[in-house]
């Protein structure tokens, strides 16, 4: 067993050098896209689905409460799965277009959508969601995984990827926890550490 954590540290870090090469660029122009939606007054809409949903909830968490700084809140919403409200919305409504109502209702021009989306798989769910941002004009940010070329067709130029060099969902989901905190990091720079 001692061997296979040693197996399971490697591979992490070898997909982290991996990333730390190719990536970099991309997660800043993702913060700069979301520092640019909080100072116009915007907010920036989260959504996932499975396991990746963990990761959305933490990106929310930092942005409403804090991440290093005591800090005033960013506008930020998760576009939820799991309370009465969808209960009763999904007894109403296919599965498939119950994010997509949710993000109808509250996003408005100028807000910022973040995407978790580690498999290359089609979901509806989530697609639909792209979608609708697309049709409002709203910019999407998507962490994705090293296959992700169904997603690809529904991003537009605007649009910023961040693909994770793996294929394994859970590295990829390891890799979107640390890019979620380099971004609130750099929020918190950008934003209070420089004054």
């Amino acid at each position: 067993m001692l061997d296979k954590i040693k197996d399971l540290y490697t591979e992490n870090i070898q997909t982290q050098i991996s990333a730390s090469s190719l990536l970099p660029e991309r997660i800043q122009s993702a913060t700069q896209k979301i520092i640019d939606c909080l100072l116009k007054g915007n907010k920036i809409i989260v959504c996932a689905e499975g396991r990746s949903y963990i990761n959305a909830q933490l990106l929310v968490a930092n942005l409403l409460n804090r991440y290093e700084l005591a800090r005033p809140s960013f506008p930020s919403v998760l576009l939820q799965l799991d309370n009465a409200v969808n209960a009763v919305a999904m007894s109403d409504h296919t599965q498939e277009t119950f994010l997509q109502r949710q993000f109808n209702a509250i996003s408005q021009g100028g807000d910022l959508l973040v995407i978790f989306y580690p498999l290359d798989k089609p979901n509806n769910m989530l697609t639909q969601v792209i979608s609708s941002a697309s049709n409002k004009k709203i910019e999407v940010i998507a962490l994705t995984g090293a296959e992700s070329e169904y997603i690809q067709g529904f991003l537009t130029e605007q649009d910023i990827e961040i693909s994770v060099p793996h294929t394994k969902e859970s590295r990829i989901i390891e890799n979107h926890c640390f890019i979620l905190n380099a971004i609130c990091e750099l929020i918190d720079y950008q934003l209070f550490s420089q004054s």
